[in-house]
């Protein structure tokens, strides 16, 4: 691994030495590599809001519930509203980002989840909850379409270690949101809207570093000089993505992925809650399911990017899911920290994914259309799923059923995954 990383590097350095100034242009080193940490660090700030609007409501589920009068059914379509927010609203990242550029969209995106947490716990009633939950998501959604986009056309040297580290970052966030959120909310006086808000401060915190890069509508690499930026905004053709079987077997996979990590985070703590385990140690196992991607996240895109093929790795991620299901059904409360920490190796699908989006594309307009399609096709996917895990679990009064049904998709899953690790391009396939 060490040999590989010592490769990465040396691209990374050869790429930023061929990057020179076209003749008769001054230097700008400091500027661009301020710049460029500068977009590390809003990319990472970000990546850190892409899961805390779920996962903090998944840990005060059962309070939410009480202080808005919802039904299991009504909780279910709560815990669906994230992926149909980002299958309807990711689509149109790509669009947007050509219009407005990666930097302004991504920017907008946390004002809108700044927002929507803001405001989502004071609206009052069901219908305002959801709307302004929606508004949240929104901005996640564009987010998560342009990460992989943005990682391949400014860093495409290092599409690992960035896949890897906003994954980390990612995971940080959505682990923090779910092991914080009840001791914080107690702390603060034991409102759940309070415990709710707070999250805004984190997204606030991630709209500045998107400023500077506001008005740069192109999507040219940080690094790359301005005599070279005429020739990036070249249009590339559009691809006829739907023609690519490797990019169907992506969205499937995708969306089956996004199915179990969405029932995870919106119910795993309430099985616990159910079986007798107590609220703040459900938000806790919650948490180190969550948890177990900020290590695993950085390493799994790593590894899958030196390997033709990434289908070993779907199937021993799917045997985790197996058997943390298997577990969580038998004995939830006996093994509880066994199941959350293989149900968190399992979630670690999410940034397989995300790599496999980077590699099956050979450029930056293919990645794009590429995470548009298998992420909002994927989501759409994952709909029903969280839904039909609360109305299983409202009509058979436990959770033998949704347990089993959660396992059932875990086949699928690993199958279209290995289908989608194969080492072929969507260019290619969409060409013919």
């Amino acid at each position: 691994m060490m040999d590989g990383m010592a490769s990465e590097e040396t691209r990374t350095t050869t790429f930023t030495t061929v990057a020179l100034p076209a003749a008769g242009e001054p230097r700008r080193p400091a500027t661009r590599a301020w710049r460029t940490r500068l977009l590390v660090l809003g990319i990472v700030l970000s990546a850190l809001n892409l899961r805390p609007a779920i996962t903090s409501l998944g840990a005060l589920l059962e309070e939410v519930r009480d202080g808005l009068g919802m039904s299991g059914s009504v909780a279910g379509l709560l815990t669906s509203v994230p992926p149909l927010c980002f299958a309807v609203f990711g689509v149109t990242a790509p669009r947007l980002a050509r219009r407005f550029g990666p930097g302004a969209v991504v920017c907008a995106g946390m004002v809108a989840i700044t927002t929507g947490l803001l405001i989502r716990p004071y609206v009052g009633g069901t219908a305002g909850f959801l709307a302004a939950s929606a508004l949240a998501l929104m901005g996640i959604a564009v987010s998560n379409v342009l990460m992989p986009v943005i990682v391949k056309r400014w860093f495409p040297d290092r599409v690992g270690s960035m896949t890897g580290l906003y994954s980390m970052a990612l995971a940080l966030g959505t682990a923090a949101a779910a092991a914080v959120t009840v001791p914080m909310t107690e702390a603060l006086g034991g409102g759940w809207q309070s415990g709710l808000t707070v999250w805004a401060a984190l997204a606030a915190a991630a709209v500045l570093p998107w400023i500077p890069f506001v008005r740069q509508r192109g999507a040219t690499p940080a690094e790359q000089p301005p005599g070279r930026q005429e020739h990036a905004r070249v249009e590339t053709p559009a691809l006829r993505i739907t023609r690519s079987r490797t990019a169907w077997a992506l969205a499937v996979f995708f969306g089956l992925q996004a199915t179990a990590a969405y029932i995870t985070m919106g119910w795993m703590a309430q099985i616990f809650r159910d079986a007798g385990v107590p609220a703040g140690t459900a938000g806790l196992l919650l948490a180190v399911t969550m948890v177990m991607g900020v290590p695993l996240a950085f390493v799994i895109p790593r590894v899958a990017a030196r390997l033709p093929h990434q289908g070993p790795i779907v199937i021993a991620l799917g045997a985790c899911g197996l058997a943390g299901y298997a577990g969580l059904y038998l004995a939830p409360a006996a093994g509880a920290w066994a199941w959350a920490l293989l149900l968190g190796v399992a979630n670690c699908a999410f940034p397989l994914a995300l790599t496999m989006v980077g590699m099956r594309a050979r450029t930056g307009a293919g990645v794009a259309q590429l995470s548009a399609f298998a992420q909002s096709t994927g989501y759409l996917i994952s709909i029903p799923g969280p839904l039909l895990v609360g109305v299983l679990y409202q009509h058979s009064g436990g959770w033998g059923l949704p347990i089993a049904l959660m396992a059932a998709l875990m086949v699928p899953q690993m199958v279209v995954g290995v289908l989608a690790g194969r080492n072929r391009t969507v260019e290619d396939e969409a060409a013919r």
